[in-house]
């Protein structure tokens, strides 16, 4: 019985997310390029971590810093970053 009520729990919330309409596209695109996002932030902060000279670029002006080490200083990039330094409670 409880197969059957699942089936059918499936069934409805298919439905109804197909009723939905689609996600924005500013969605779709901030939930493609976070995978990248993290990896480029995982290697600015282990940069950060190893070169003491980025480091106090970094925190004298992080997107300065981010154009000279190569990368492009998204806002989502930014975010992710200063979340890392900060904390989420900022």
């Amino acid at each position: 019985m409880a197969e059957i009520r699942q089936g059918q729990n499936e069934e409805t919330m298919g439905r109804l997310l197909a009723a939905l309409p689609p996600a924005p596209a500013a969605w779709v695109a901030a939930a493609a390029a976070l995978p990248r996002t993290r990896r480029d932030a995982d290697r600015i902060v282990a940069l950060a971590e190893a070169d003491q000279q980025f480091r106090v670029a970094a925190i004298r002006d992080l997107e300065t810093a981010l154009r000279d080490a190569g990368y492009e200083p998204s806002r989502a990039l930014l975010e992710t970053l200063r979340d890392r330094i900060d904390g989420p409670s900022r």
